[in-house]
C-alpha cells in the first residue's frame, strides 16, 4: 500500500473511474444526517462540473457513497466520500485532483474542509479501525478520569460485553457482543480516546462506548470527535 491514503499503485494505475476525497466535518454541519451529508455533496459536485456517473434506470442516482456512516452530532477529521466519474479525465492525475480540490471547496459550505483528493481505478473502500476522542469538561475532568481509568481495566479485562441494541425499523431488541469492537481505550490529556475495530458485523456506537464508560454528556467539554480512520482499498 502506498500514497495519502493507502490506495494501492496498482489500483490508481489501472484507468481512472473515480476520485476518493479525505474532508472534514464539524461546526453545526455535523449535526447533517449521512442521507444530508450525501445531498450536500450532490450538489456541490453538480455546481463544480464535476461529471459524476449515474446510476441506470428509470429514476437514476449519482455514483457518490459514504463509506463510514457518521453519527449525528459527531465531528470528524476524517471522512471520505467516493464519487464515481462518468468519463476519464483527459489531464494528467495531479492536475485533476487538484482542480477538483479547489472547484469542489469553493461550493462546499462552512464547517466542511477538502482534505485530500486521489483520482482512483474501481475498487471499493472500507474502514478497518477508527479513533474517537472524548474530552472532558474542565469541572468534570478529575472525577471523570478517575471513573474512566477504573472502567478502561474493567472493559478490557472482559472477554465479552453484551449490550441491548435496537435497529431502525426492527421492534425486536438485539443482544450484541460489543467487546470485540473495542481495540483500545487511552487515557489523554483531560479525556479518552477509544480505537474501534470495524467488520462485517458492523462496530461499536458511540453510545454504548459512553455506557461502558458510565460517561454521561454532561462529563463532556463538547462534541465527541473522530479523529482517524484506517482506511483500506479493496
Amino acid at each position: 500500500m502506498d500514497g495519502r491514503l493507502g490506495i494501492p499503485a496498482a489500483d490508481r494505475a489501472a484507468g481512472v473511474h473515480g476520485v476518493v476525497i479525505r474532508f472534514r466535518i464539524e461546526g453545526s454541519l455535523r449535526f447533517l444526517s449521512h442521507a444530508e451529508t450525501l445531498r450536500v455533496f450532490q450538489r456541490a459536485c453538480a455546481r463544480a462540473r464535476i461529471p459524476v456517473k449515474h446510476s441506470e434506470g428509470f429514476n437514476p442516482h449519482p455514483r457518490l457513497s459514504l463509506p463510514l456512516p457518521r453519527s449525528v452530532g459527531v465531528q470528524s477529521d476524517d471522512e471520505l466520500l467516493v464519487v464515481r466519474l462518468e468519463s476519464e479525465p483527459q489531464e494528467a492525475a495531479e492536475a485533476c485532483a487538484a482542480r477538483i480540490h479547489r472547484s469542489l471547496q469553493e461550493t462546499l459550505p462552512q464547517g466542511i474542509d477538502i482534505l485530500d483528493v486521489e483520482l482512483v481505478g474501481s475498487g471499493s473502500f472500507h474502514a478497518r479501525t477508527v479513533d474517537y476522542v472524548f474530552r472532558f469538561h474542565p469541572e468534570r475532568a478529575t472525577e471523570a478520569a478517575e471513573r474512566v481509568r477504573e472502567r478502561i481495566q474493567v472493559v478490557l479485562a472482559s472477554e465479552s460485553w453484551v449490550v441491548s441494541r435496537k435497529l431502525p425499523g426492527d421492534p425486536k431488541v438485539r443482544r450484541i457482543d460489543v467487546r470485540p469492537f473495542l481495540e483500545s481505550v487511552q487515557p489523554v490529556e483531560q479525556g479518552v480516546r477509544v480505537r474501534c475495530n470495524v467488520t462485517a458485523a458492523g462496530s461499536i456506537r458511540i453510545e454504548e462506548i459512553l455506557l461502558l464508560l458510565e460517561l454521561k454528556a454532561e462529563d463532556l467539554a463538547g462534541p465527541v470527535r473522530r479523529t482517524a480512520v484506517q482506511w483500506v482499498s479493496t
